[in-house]
């Protein structure tokens, strides 16, 4: 029985979980020519690595000046080079979005001639076509043309998509609240866990977050086509389960060791995912 506590905690959750704040992402700079701070508006002296400029954005401020800056990084897309690999609030950012278009239109597609398609996520798609969707994201973004006509096999469009996962340069289920997570898994208690396993989720980053959410419920949907595809909240909890989440260690150990907690957590995501989220 799922407790009150996080039925309650689910249905009043914050709408203002969606006001995606990003940090800037500061590199020290040589500036040519004269150049003034934009935080303090005071002239930036020196000849070489005078101060710091946002690579997202492109703020330019003093070294001392750039830890007062608010976390109000506009990402601008002449400077966003690519789809993969880009940090997650980065891209969503940068495009406008809740989520990465990535998510979006491979989930789409999934969903509307896949979700029969056995071993759906389990079977391995042909790498060579995976990589060429993600080379089609990288160049033509939302335009990415990831139909039937060119890639019949649906189990390309879901190795691209557990490729986009893999490759974010921090997971979805972000290395700060990795820890927290597989503590929760660890809870022998179901609904205490259920709970655990809800205010960790909170700490997530809003556009970590909403990806999250999007994707369990996908899952879910999944799953309910289990007779067709053979796949249950278990078997995609294996799959998701190391793409969804890292450890910071890189320790071959503590991965093993926690295989089984990365699988129990994405399961436990997908099978209360209308609670939780």
């Amino acid at each position: 029985m799922i407790s009150s506590l996080v039925r309650r905690a689910a249905l009043t959750h914050n709408d203002n979980h969606f006001n995606y704040e990003k940090t800037h992402n500061f590199k020290v700079h040589t500036f040519r020519g004269p150049h003034w701070c934009e935080y303090c508006a005071n002239f930036m002296w020196g000849l070489i690595a005078q101060g710091v400029r946002c690579s997202d954005c492109g703020l330019n401020v003093h070294k001392q000046c750039s830890k007062h800056v608010p976390n109000d990084c506009q990402p601008d897309l002449k400077r966003i080079k690519k789809v993969y690999c880009c940090d997650l609030t980065t891209l969503v950012k940068a495009h406008n979005t809740q989520r990465p278009m990535v998510v979006d239109i491979c989930i789409r597609e999934i969903e509307a001639r896949g979700l029969k398609s056995e071993g759906l996520y389990r079977v391995s798609g042909f790498t060579e076509h995976i990589e060429d969707v993600k080379m089609a994201f990288d160049r033509d973004g939302e335009k990415a043309d990831i139909s039937a006509n060119i890639y019949p096999d649906i189990n390309i469009i879901t190795g691209a998509l557990k490729l986009y996962f893999r490759d974010l340069p921090i997971p979805v289920i972000t290395y700060d609240t990795y820890p927290k997570f597989i503590e929760a898994a660890k809870i022998s208690n179901a609904d205490e866990r259920l709970e655990a396993v809800h205010e960790v989720l909170m700490l997530l980053p809003p556009a970590h977050y909403e990806t999250l959410r999007y994707l369990m419920i996908h899952l879910k949907k999944v799953t309910l086509n289990e007779k067709d595809n053979f796949m249950n909240a278990e078997n995609l909890g294996i799959v998701f389960g190391p793409t969804l989440m890292r450890s910071p260690e890189d320790s071959t150990l503590t991965t093993l060791q926690d295989m089984r907690y990365q699988k129990l957590i994405v399961q436990i995501l997908i099978e209360n995912e209308d609670v939780l989220f």
